[in-house]
C-alpha cells in the first residue's frame, strides 16, 4: 500500500516498530491497534500473540524527527514562540496571541482542523503551564481548556504519569498506592522529598508536580529569537503568488521601524503553505532602511524562486537587525533631492546580481596609504567605518605608484619641478613632508620610509607626490619620487 501511495484502512490495526535492548518494540499505534490491546513499549512478539492481524511497518525516527521541527515553524501562525516537546509533540506559548483567532476554544478549533486538512489527529489542550499542558493533552480529553482556578480539579483524576515521570519512578509511586496526581498532592511533602531528594528531574515526583501547579518557572525558551517587529497576512483562501500582499505587509512593518525609530537591514518574508511546508526568502540591505517601497523591490526577483505547491495561507514579514535610524533633513525646506541613496543603490545591485558581487571600500589597520583600504562584499562592509581619511589624502590613489623625475630645490624639501607622462610640472605651492614608517612586522627588511607632499603646479592641478628613502640611509642609493594620487 506505501508504493502505490494508499493509506491503510482504519480498520486493520497498524503499528510502527523501533529496535529495543531485547528486540523490536512498538513506536507507535494508530486507533484500531490501541482499540485491540497493542500496547506502545512493548515486544512485537508479545503483541502478535495478543492480535494476530497486527500490521507491523518500520518507524522513521530522523524522519519524524524532521518532520516535527518543520511542523514547529508551520506552527507559528498562531504564536511566534514554538518548541518541540519530545518526540511526538509541540509546545505553543499563545500568551496574548489567543484572542486574535477568537478566544482560545476557537483557537483549539482552527488548530484541530488545520491539522487534519495535513492528514494529522492531535489531542490538544490549553492550560497555564506546560506541564499541565502536557498532562492533559495526553491523559485529557481531545480537546481541554484549562484555568488557573480549574487547574488541581483538572489534574487530579489524571495518572502519575501524566507528570512526566521515567517508568521506574512511575511503577514505584504504583506500588506505594499513589496512582493519581490528586493522591500524590495530598501526602506530605517531607516523606517524599526524603525519598527522592536526589533523583533527576524525570524522576522527581515533586519538581514535576510543581512545574504543573506552576509553583516552579518552566518557561517556553525558542530556538530562535522572537522577531521584534512582524507584519502578518491571514488568508481566507489559498494565492499562489504573495506579491499582491507584499506591499501593506512593507508598510506595516516600516510604520512598526518608524515608532520605534529605527531601521532594519534584514527582511524576511515567510509563507505557509496548506500542505505544512514552509518557505523563507530574505533581503539584506547595507544601511538600516525603513522605506516601504524599496524594501519590497528587494524581493523582486525572488518570488519567482517560491513553490507554491497547493497556495499558501499564511504570509509573515519580519524585520531583523535593528538599528537606530538617524532623521537628516537634506534641503531647507524639508524636502529631498530626488536622488537614489548610495544604500539603496547597493541593495538593488546585490539583490540582482549576488552578494559577493558588489564590493565598497572599507578601512583598514595599516600606515602604509595603499594597504589602508580595501575591497569588500557590501553587506559585509555596511558595518564598518566609511572610507574617511583622517588627514588630507587623494581619495583615489593609482596602483601601482607611477616613478617620476624631479628637479630639487633642497635635498629634504620638496621637488623644484618634476617629470611625469612625459610632461612637466613646476611646484607652486606645496604641504609637508608627512613621513610614513616601513612597517616591520609586514614589509620586507630593507624597506625604505616614504615622506609625502601635498604639491600643486603652475596649473593649479593637486597632486600627492612621496619621496622612497633619504640620503644615505644605509637601504639603496638615492631617494626615488613617486606620484601616488592626485586630488580633485
Amino acid at each position: 500500500m506505501a508504493r502505490i501511495g494508499n493509506a491503510p484502512s482504519d480498520d486493520l490495526p497498524v503499528a510502527l516498530v523501533a529496535e529495543g535492548p531485547h528486540g523490536q518494540v512498538i513506536h507507535a499505534t494508530n486507533r484500531a491497534a490501541r482499540l485491540a490491546g497493542i500496547a506502545i513499549g512493548a515486544r512485537v512478539v508479545d503483541m502478535r500473540a495478543v492480535c494476530p492481524t497486527l500490521q507491523v511497518e518500520y518507524a522513521d525516527l530522523a524522519g519524524d524527527a524532521r518532520a516535527l521541527g518543520r511542523l514547529a515553524l508551520w506552527a507559528r501562525r498562531w504564536c511566534p514562540w514554538t518548541v518541540v516537546d519530545g518526540a511526538d509533540g509541540l509546545i505553543l506559548d499563545t500568551t496574548g496571541s489567543d484572542h486574535l483567532l477568537g478566544g482560545e476554544a476557537a483557537m483549539l478549533v482552527e488548530m484541530e482542523t488545520r491539522l487534519s486538512l495535513l492528514g494529522l489527529t492531535a489531542r490538544l489542550a490549553v492550560a497555564p503551564t506546560w506541564g499541565a499542558a502536557w498532562a492533559l493533552a495526553r491523559y485529557g480529553p481531545v480537546r481541554a481548556i484549562c484555568t488557573e482556578e480549574t487547574r488541581a480539579a483538572d489534574l487530579h483524576p489524571l495518572p502519575v504519569a501524566a507528570l512526566r515521570l521515567e517508568a521506574e519512578t512511575v511503577l514505584l509511586l504504583g506500588r506505594l498506592g499513589l496512582k493519581t496526581i490528586g493522591q500524590l498532592s495530598e501526602v506530605p511533602r517531607l516523606s517524599l522529598t526524603r525519598r527522592f531528594a536526589r533523583s533527576t528531574l524525570e524522576a522527581n515526583p515533586l519538581l514535576r508536580l510543581d512545574q504543573a501547579m506552576g509553583r516552579l518557572a518552566e518557561p517556553v525558551a525558542s530556538q530562535e529569537a522572537r522577531p521584534r517587529i512582524i507584519a502578518q497576512a491571514k488568508l481566507p483562501e489559498p494565492i499562489m503568488d504573495p506579491t499582491a500582499y507584499l506591499p501593506q505587509l512593507g508598510e506595516e512593518v516600516c510604520a512598526q521601524l518608524e515608532r520605534e525609530g529605527a531601521g532594519c537591514r534584514r527582511l524576511t518574508l515567510v509563507v505557509y503553505r496548506t500542505d505544512g511546508e514552509i518557505s523563507r526568502l530574505k533581503v539584506a540591505t547595507a544601511a538600516p532602511s525603513r522605506a516601504p517601497a524599496h524594501l519590497c523591490r528587494l524581493f523582486d526577483d525572488r518570488l519567482e524562486r517560491l513553490d507554491p505547491g497547493f497556495g499558501f495561507d499564511l504570509i509573515t514579514l519580519e524585520a531583523g537587525m535593528i538599528e537606530p535610524v538617524k532623521t537628516v533633513q537634506a534641503q531647507l525646506g524639508g524636502g529631498s533631492d530626488g536622488g537614489v541613496p548610495l544604500s539603496h543603490l547597493i541593495d538593488r545591485l546585490t539583490a540582482r546580481l549576488g552578494p559577493r558581487a558588489v564590493k565598497t571600500p572599507v578601512l583598514k589597520e595599516s600606515h602604509m596609504p595603499e594597504r589602508a583600504a580595501q575591497w569588500a562584499p557590501a553587506m559585509a562592509g555596511a558595518g564598518a567605518d566609511p572610507l574617511t581619511p583622517a588627514q588630507e589624502r587623494p581619495l583615489r590613489l593609482l596602483d601601482p605608484p607611477e616613478e617620476i623625475r624631479v628637479l630639487y630645490a633642497v635635498p629634504e624639501g620638496p621637488p623644484a619641478q618634476f617629470i611625469w607622462r612625459r610632461q612637466t610640472h613646476r611646484v607652486v605651492r606645496y604641504a609637508g613632508p608627512e613621513r610614513i614608517a616601513p612597517e616591520w612586522w609586514s614589509d620586507r627588511p630593507g624597506t625604505r620610509l616614504r615622506d609625502y607632499f601635498r604639491i600643486e603646479d603652475q596649473a593649479g592641478c593637486r597632486y600627492w607626490l612621496y619621496r622612497e628613502g633619504l640620503h644615505e640611509d644605509g637601504r639603496g642609493g638615492d631617494p626615488r619620487w613617486f606620484v601616488h594620487g592626485c586630488f580633485a
